[in-house]
């Protein structure tokens, strides 16, 4: 039997999520039902393989979203997947360091 580990969002990730969604949704209501699908299916995907998305640095992975321009980052900790970041490709590379 295989155990899924679980899945734990930083305070800020949750904030930057909500703000995603929220930006997507003041222009078109279809595009932000899709980056809240897209944000599930990270995380399914996350959790089911976590050690298959690569490495930014010891300890941390990247998973790059296929349809909008923001990739999780997040780390592995015991049996618990930390996702510390949903960042966007082009703003304040690497912001999410301190936490």
């Amino acid at each position: 039997m295989t155990v899924t580990p679980s899945v734990v969002f930083h305070p800020e990730t949750a904030r930057e999520i909500q703000g995603a969604f929220d930006w997507y949704q003041k222009r078109d209501e279809s595009s932000a039902r899709a980056f809240a699908l897209e944000i599930d299916i990270a995380v399914e995907r996350i959790a089911a393989s976590p050690t298959r998305w690569p490495k930014l640095a010891e300890g941390i992975r990247r998973y790059l979203l296929k349809r909008f321009p923001f990739s999780m980052i997040y780390r592995i900790k015991g049996d618990e997947i930390q996702i510390i970041a949903v960042a966007h490709a082009r703003r304040r590379p690497g912001y999410w360091g301190a936490r």
